[in-house]
């Protein structure tokens, strides 16, 4: 397994759709495996494909510290609102370091999708996953949780990233 490269803003990778996953293959589970490994390295609950640079449809998450056992990959996933209660939440990106903002989402999701090896996989979300599950989709549609921010607070965010010292050295 191999820890990968977590693609920064700016990248334009991160604002591209992700294609649909149609070979179920070795190569898919060592993809899932090394995007579990990044994560882990990289501190976060989810990652998506395309913040390591593919364009495929492919999320990982692990929620085993907050939720017991939630810990895998989703391939081709698709959510929808379970209700239309909504929550404000702290949230975070690994391609966004150090900018953590009050996110809205829904509170419970349905998501389907396939395991990496093809097979159905279905179910119903709250709390962390859901948060994980929305944000991660957002990625694999080429948005970023910064285009869910009140229009005041993704000001501010985007003032921190011009500021910060990691998207300096990207453009250097």
């Amino acid at each position: 397994m191999t820890v990968r490269e977590v693609r920064l803003y700016g990248d334009p990778v991160l604002n591209t759709r992700a294609d649909e996953v149609t070979e179920f293959d070795p190569a898919l589970e060592r993809l899932a495996q090394d995007m579990l490994e990044t994560m882990e390295h990289a501190g976060g609950v989810g990652l998506a494909a395309n913040q390591i640079g593919l364009t495929q449809r492919i999320f990982v998450f692990d929620c085993s510290h907050y939720q017991h056992g939630l810990r895998g990959a989703i391939v081709n996933p698709v959510w929808e609102a379970v209700g239309e209660e909504t929550e404000l939440g702290t949230e975070g990106c690994l391609s966004i370091p150090d900018i953590s903002l009050p996110t809205e989402r829904f509170s419970t999701v349905r998501v389907r999708g396939n395991d990496v090896y093809g097979r159905s996989v279905a179910l119903v979300a709250s709390g962390l996953m859901a948060r994980c599950v929305q944000h991660e989709t957002d990625h694999l549609d080429g948005i970023l949780f910064l285009q869910r921010l009140s229009p005041q607070r993704r000001k501010e965010a985007m003032k921190d990233i011009r500021q910060s010292s990691w998207f300096a050295a990207q453009k250097a």
